[in-house]
């Protein structure tokens, strides 16, 4: 069961706990780089503004599990020095948070679980280009245990709250990174997606979340998360944030097995897509849960799908044949949920759930999760049929089939009513994951009671560059990022 109370965060705060933040929103990823280049602001300043945020939102939201405050102090008055000299980066003094699943140098790597760990000694890849780009991590955000849920709730760290309604769950496994970001506490983070888990919290917190194609960021000291189906991905609140943060991170590690050739994400957020055809899917795949989407959800991508078409897009509604894909995606989320839990000290405070599906990632290891992997060409060529034979640009779908459900929902179940509750309530998303190709979710609107939906957009291998254009041409259009929640 989730603590009744948050935890702070480990870190010192970043100003007198009396500080109150700046009630002006924070400004965004480029606009924050823009204002640094032009001595507008100071890193020091933006990086204590987001510390303080942080501190005191943390007993309502709770989205971080460690604060830097010190060190991200002392590296914004390294990185103002550096402004002040004329040196420029993309990201240069400009606060950022990564999600706790991602190595940081001197402190651990929780990834949601509960238990001392110990520090670990270097930067993950996707850290270290980050720091290339000049970017100050604040912190690290929470996740529920290792990545599996789509809600962020754990008794190692409590349950982290949607800005929008903090009765609901921003979404997960990366929840605490976008509720950072919907919240306005840093400007942009970075999350992992191993079955829609940058996608569907930014779905459920009004967010754009890109999951880029497998190997676009790297996941090193992990040669291959989650058996190929974790990536990592920005959220932010609008297109060319996200496209940013992807820009600065992509790249590849030389140990790393998947190596796409570069995009330029930030050219395409000010591209024009053309004209494209659009395929509209309702039915999800497989799960034997009986699940479509709520009617709310289905109205709030019906509008989506109007404003694309009076954009001057072909969308029709299609049926990607999806086949029995959900007999290659257990076995390699079990087999990678089992490899990340025997790296754990003390398994026996690993959630039952996570000791389950240990269990039988064990059982579906060796030539199980062999055959599911050697199934993806296949899976490649009859779901690429879709835009290969038939003619599609981009398939659209909900990003959900419900809206963000309450905290709590799914406390005290089973592993298995774990598994299909969640599978009802999130079929659409995991299935891009097996097949390694990217996806952008859209913010899609709010249901009658204000609960922010989302739409994901779809493309074949490598093919981020048109997703980010059509999604920065819906957002010229329908302006989600004036829209911000009420904490």
């Amino acid at each position: 069961m989730p603590r009744s109370g948050p935890p702070r965060p480990r870190g010192a705060p970043a100003a007198p706990r009396a500080a109150a933040p700046d009630p002006s929103p924070l400004p965004g990823l480029a606009e924050s780089a823009r204002r640094l280049a032009d001595a507008a602001t100071t890193s020091t300043a933006l990086v204590a503004d987001a510390l303080v945020r942080i501190e005191a939102t943390q007993p309502t939201l709770n989205a971080f599990r460690h604060l830097r405050a010190e060190a991200a102090l002392a590296e914004a008055a390294e990185a103002d020095r550096r402004l002040a000299a004329g040196e420029r980066l993309p990201l240069l003094g400009v606060p950022v948070a990564v999600k706790d699943d991602t190595d940081v140098a001197g402190l651990p790597t929780h990834f949601g679980c509960d238990g001392d760990l110990p520090p670990v000694a270097s930067d993950s890849e996707a850290v270290r280009r980050l720091r290339a780009a000049g970017a100050v991590v604040v912190g690290k955000t929470n996740s529920c245990e290792l990545g599996q849920w789509p809600f962020t709730e754990g008794t190692a760290f409590g349950a982290t709250r949607n800005p929008w309604n903090t009765a609901h769950t921003p979404g997960g496994s990366s929840g605490g990174s976008a509720a950072a970001v919907a919240a306005g506490l840093v400007p942009a983070a970075l999350g992992s997606d191993g079955a829609g888990s940058v996608r569907i919290p930014a779905a459920w917190t009004h967010l754009v979340g890109i999951k880029p194609q497998r190997g676009r960021i790297s996941v090193h000291p992990h040669s291959d998360s989650f058996q190929g189906l974790t990536v990592n991905g920005p959220l932010a609140r609008t297109v060319a944030d996200a496209a940013l943060l992807l820009d600065a991170v992509a790249g590849a590690h030389p140990e790393d097995f998947h190596r796409p050739p570069a995009v330029r994400a930030a050219d395409a957020a000010r591209r024009d897509p053309g004209r494209l055809r659009i395929a509209l899917a309702w039915r999800p795949p497989l799960t034997l849960t009986g699940a479509g989407p709520d009617p709310e959800v289905r109205r709030a991508v019906t509008a989506l799908a109007d404003t694309l078409a009076r954009l001057g897009h072909h969308v029709e509604e299609a049926r990607p044949r999806y086949g029995l894909i959900g007999l290659a995606f257990v076995p390699r989320a079990t087999v990678g949920i089992a490899e990340f839990a025997a790296r754990h000290p003390e398994p026996a405070l690993l959630d039952p759930r996570t000791r389950s599906a240990l269990r039988t990632g064990t059982r579906l290891g060796g030539r199980v999760v062999r055959a599911a992997r050697a199934r993806e060409v296949r899976q490649h060529r009859r779901i690429g049929a879709l835009f290969d034979a038939s003619g599609f640009d981009v398939l659209l779908t909900p990003t959900t089939a419900a809206p963000p459900p309450r905290i709590g929902r799914f406390d005290d179940l089973s592993a298995w009513r774990t598994d299909v509750a969640i599978a009802a309530a999130c079929p659409y998303a995991w299935p891009w994951n097996v097949l390694g190709w990217p996806g952008v979710n859209v913010p899609a609107g709010f249901t009658r009671s204000g609960l922010p939906v989302g739409a994901q957009l779809l493309g074949p291998s490598r093919s981020e560059e048109r997703l980010i254009a059509l999604a920065a041409q819906l957002e010229d259009d329908r302006r989600w990022f004036e829209h911000r929640p009420p904490v």
